[in-house]
């Protein structure tokens, strides 16, 4: 068994949508052969709270717009720190950077065959590894500064 078409369509808007809101490390899974409650995985993250919320925000906008479709559950709004939207035939996970590299969802679900995704939403790997190495030189800098 593999994801519907229908599944893929909102896994790529969904995508685009996480992309535009410049999440990081944007992946989808196909677990349709091994679970049977839902057909893929999205994942995102983002480098703060703020922007894991508007992430969400705009993945929910544009699905609803384009696609008509709504969330049969949103969980993890109050902390802003793994939020989770089901839409029954995908999942999206939006989480802070923190968690992403915490729970390792990939992990997990490494077996799974890899959905395509747009280009945009592509390109964005590697970009969580890549802001936390800004931040740890803009943290050892201010260090530095305030030695002085």
């Amino acid at each position: 068994m593999t994801a519907t078409d229908r599944s893929i369509e909102l896994i790529t808007t969904a995508a685009q949508a996480a992309a535009d809101k410049l999440a990081h490390d944007i992946i989808a899974y196909d677990v349709s052969d091994v679970l049977s409650i839902t057909d893929a995985f999205l994942l995102a993250s983002a480098p703060n709270d703020r922007q894991v919320k508007s992430i969400v925000d705009e993945i929910e906008e544009r699905l609803l717009k384009d696609l008509g479709a709504k969330p049969v559950r949103r969980e993890g709004d109050r902390d802003a720190r793994w939020i989770l939207l089901d839409y029954v035939d995908i999942v999206v996970h939006v989480q802070h950077s923190e968690e992403r590299v915490f729970y390792a969802l990939e992990r997990l679900w490494k077996d799974c065959p890899e959905l395509e995704l747009p280009e945009d939403a592509r390109a964005t790997r590697g970009k969580g590894a890549e802001h936390a190495k800004l931040q740890a030189e803009e943290d050892d800098t201010a260090g530095f500064e305030e030695l002085r």
